[in-house]
């Protein structure tokens, strides 16, 4: 059997029920193992909000994804000691949490070849297969163009959301470790995002099927749930997350992620979890 597809994700309790939906729908769509990474951290000295993903959390993701394959398993890694050492600067206060940022600090934890990081906000609609037959070699990561900064702020300027990294390749250019630097030195509005793709020498930009942030397409692998615009009949910023199951269906008109609510709703009776908004 091939060596497990990993899989990363960085939050706080507040975020699990929707990184659960993410990884229910990874493993309905993905032969073969996955290891699941949740990258957490307990900042309640900062935030009373900011409580950690638990053991439990941990617990039950592993067992809902091992009913698609017995291989699988869920790992907690703490990333308190190296966010208060790199990160902790002239970005802890802005309108992104703390976690948002923990993607930087994933190189430290010992992994090594190739992983994928996943915002929580990500729904798939394929196999993540399609991810392994895309060529690192020589790249520090993979990502998408961002669908607004690719105008806004350059065309060349990729969503952080969905990263394929090359853990290796990072760990020998200092890549990640020179982002938290900038992250913890200088104020930026979207800071680890605008970090990444202002230092990167070797980035591969990936079609957009590989992180969808407007509608579903045939083609789509990952669909991100993450801020659009919509410009008729007016104006509007929305930003729908893939637990709004009466928005996702009414506003967005995507309905192929139903099997992976059900499957959330067992869980969420069976756990005492936070009910999907219907």
């Amino acid at each position: 059997m091939s060596s497990p597809l990993q899989v990363a994700y960085c939050g706080n309790d507040k975020v699990f029920p929707l990184i659960l939906l993410s990884a229910l729908s990874a493993a309905r769509h993905t032969e073969g193992p996955i290891a699941f990474y949740l990258m957490t951290m307990d900042l309640t000295d900062m935030d009373a909000r900011y409580t950690p993903i638990t053991e439990a959390h941990r617990a039950i993701l592993e067992e809902a994804v091992r009913a698609h394959c017995e291989e699988s398993r869920a790992l907690l890694l703490d990333g308190r000691e190296f966010y208060l050492r790199l990160l902790h600067g002239k970005n802890t206060k802005n309108h992104y949490t703390p976690y948002a940022m923990g993607r930087l600090l994933l190189p430290k934890f010992g992994l090594e070849g190739r992983i994928l990081y996943f915002d929580s906000d990500i729904m798939c609609c394929r196999s993540l297969a399609a991810f392994r037959e895309v060529d690192l070699k020589g790249y520090e990561f993979a990502a998408v163009l961002d669908h607004m900064g690719k105008f806004w702020i350059r065309r060349d300027y990729c969503n952080s959301g969905v990263m394929l990294i090359n853990l290796d390749r990072v760990k020998e250019t200092g890549l990640f470790e020179r982002a938290c630097e900038r992250v913890r030195s200088r104020r930026m509005a979207f800071p680890d995002q605008s970090a990444l793709n202002d230092l990167v020498k070797q980035k591969l930009i990936l079609p957009r099927r590989f992180n969808e942030q407007r509608e579903v397409r045939e083609d789509t692998v990952v669909k991100h749930f993450c801020r659009g615009i919509k410009w008729l009949p007016f104006f509007k910023v929305y930003n729908y997350k893939q637990t709004e199951v009466k928005n996702v269906h009414e506003k967005l008109g995507i309905t192929c992620f139903d099997d992976v609510y059900q499957e959330y709703d067992l869980l969420a009776e069976k756990y005492g979890l936070a009910p999907l908004k219907r």
